[in-house]
């Protein structure tokens, strides 16, 4: 669906040919649940052509709710402007499929877990031989190599193992699992970045290459000021709870009706906070006068903060606080966010035609191009709704054709999946 938004095209630079980023782009996507799809999806947005390879039961989290009308939030959001193409892999025609069309492809995406490629006949080595600009990107768990790469991996085991568990929650309280899926979501961007890294030394040498992609090794990655803290100081992260590890004042503080965040890091900004204030000496406390011994005694001066804080409310605190140019925030929930002022200025969520789903919106990627046109906004496909026109369009399949490989079994024998001669719908 085309954006109609009166500001759609001010991505897009004056003179510039209005064409999607990725324009062009061929993408073959054989992964399922979140890190992959979320990977692939971000690659939609900017104009790939994502092809989703789904097995007859479709992927795991069509089923997942919550649910509306008999459609997942988490598949629609993850899924957005690809298309389906069912293919039953335990089926030989359903394999030579696969080999033909990586043919026509630039990318492939899977997160088999390791080895699974190589047994259905599907892998790089096997795949690039007819295709040698082939990228293949694998997303697995604990990667193809190493004592764990066949261990089975979920974004709690992820967050379990990474320290980044370990290192959340009260201080005298259990490890606590982060309230966000920030493994698989961290990961889906480092195999998008990955594949468009990959893209670019093609150009430059003309060849493709395999892309091995690691929850673990991407949670590691997003660990950052915890594995700043370890390599410097060989003392792993401490739960510390609603505040910065390493910086002080630099967390949640309490005001009258409820909670703020303030970000102090330097000391000219707790300078400020001291004058509005209106604690002259807390900037000259020996205690507070660097932002190591403002960590060092936090306690004692989150007691100060809260001891004025605590008489106003939480408007009056970021009022004077915003104002006096300190970096503080109240505390939003995602329905705040979402429609807040500075959400809907920079078009966050679009909306989307899908007859099943009247009035939906769906988020975009999020970085601006303006030399590009806007991103595109289609919902997820239908079970195997472009089965025959992938078919027909990249391998040149006939009718005929198509009816063999429905009656082998290659394509699934669900008949509840929509084909090219009894669906309407089309994206």
């Amino acid at each position: 669906m085309p954006d109609t938004h009166p500001s759609a095209a001010a991505d897009a630079s004056p003179g510039v040919a209005a064409t999607p980023v990725l324009d062009g782009l061929r993408i073959l996507d054989f992964t399922r649940v979140l890190s992959g799809p979320l990977a692939t999806a971000l690659l939609a947005d900017l104009g790939a052509e994502v092809i989703k390879v789904e097995s007859p039961e479709g992927d795991d989290y069509r089923a997942i709710g919550p649910m509306r009308n008999g459609h997942s939030a988490l598949f629609t959001l993850m899924n957005r402007n690809k298309k389906s193409l069912v293919l039953d892999l335990k089926q030989p025609d359903a394999v030579a499929l696969v080999q033909e069309l990586a043919a026509q492809v630039d990318v492939v995406v899977e997160n088999f877990r390791p080895g699974v490629a190589r047994r259905l006949g599907i892998d790089y080595d096997t795949l690039a031989k007819p295709n040698p600009r082939l990228i293949c990107v694998s997303v697995s768990g604990f990667g193809q190599t190493g004592p764990l790469a066949q261990r089975p991996a979920y974004d709690i085991v992820l967050q379990a193992m990474s320290g980044l568990m370990e290192a959340t929650g009260d201080p005298d309280g259990p490890p606590t699992l982060i309230g966000e899926a920030v493994s698989d979501v961290v990961t889906g961007l480092f195999a998008s970045w990955a594949t468009l890294a990959a893209l670019l030394q093609r150009e430059r040498t003309g060849r493709g290459q395999f892309v091995d992609v690691a929850m673990f090794d991407s949670t590691l990655a997003f660990a950052a000021t915890s594995v700043a803290r370890f390599l410097f100081t060989r003392k792993p992260a401490r739960r510390v709870g609603n505040r910065h590890p390493l910086s002080a004042p630099f967390g949640l503080f309490k005001a009258r009706d409820g909670h703020f965040a303030l970000a102090v890091l330097n000391d000219k900004l707790f300078e400020r906070l001291a004058t509005l204030m209106d604690d002259a000496g807390l900037a000259s406390d020996d205690r507070f006068t660097s932002d190591e011994r403002r960590c060092t005694n936090e306690a004692a001066l989150r007691e100060r903060i809260e001891r004025w804080s605590g008489a106003r409310t939480v408007a009056e605190v970021v009022a004077v606080v915003e104002g006096a140019g300190v970096p503080v925030a109240p505390i939003w929930n995602i329905e705040q966010a979402l429609h807040s002022p500075q959400a809907l200025a920079r078009r966050i969520l679009q909306p989307v035609d899908d007859p099943a789903l009247p009035g939906l919106e769906l988020p975009t990627q999020p970085v601006r191009f303006g030399g590009a046109a806007p991103n595109r906004h289609e919902r997820a496909p239908r079970l195997g709704e472009h089965s025959d026109a992938v078919l027909t369009a990249l391998l040149g399949c006939n009718a005929a054709r198509i009816a063999m490989l429905r009656a082998s079994g290659a394509l699934g024998s669900d008949p509840d999946i929509p084909h090219a001669a009894d669906t309407k719908e089309s994206t």
